[in-house]
């Protein structure tokens, strides 16, 4: 299944926009309110709180592709501590304990820490990628 392939470059850098603003959205609720809901208002002194500047911040700077690979280990870092803080004592299975989205983004990342921004990126525009 080739048909794909021309387009690695290009679907690397959706990976990072789509992660970034899904990773974002964690961070818009809990200091922007929005969407309102039950994460509003989060205080920056909690886990949940922290979390959600390191979301803000680096997913922003990950949807436009800057600083790819220092905002994409951060959020990998952070991904994998809230695994293992918040789910993988309920149960060993992610499947069970919650923790499937954390550890999923916290591999994909990984990778996008290892693989840069890809061609649609400030990064790559900037000549540092």
């Amino acid at each position: 299944m080739d048909f794909l392939r021309p387009y690695a470059a290009q679907l690397l850098s959706v990976l990072r926009i789509m992660s970034g603003l899904l990773v974002l959205q964690h961070g818009t609720i809990k200091y922007l309110s929005i969407p309102v809901g039950p994460m509003n208002n989060a205080s920056p002194m909690t886990m949940s709180g922290a979390a959600g500047i390191i979301e803000l911040v680096f997913g922003a700077l990950l949807v436009i592709g800057l600083f790819t690979r220092l905002s994409a280990f951060v959020l990998s870092v952070m991904c994998a501590v809230a695994y293992f803080y918040s789910h993988a004592g309920r149960n060993f299975f992610p499947i069970l304990n919650g923790g499937e989205l954390a550890a999923l983004y916290s591999f994909v990342f990984l990778y996008l820490a290892a693989a840069g921004g890809g061609p649609w990126s400030v990064d790559r525009a900037r000549g540092a990628d």
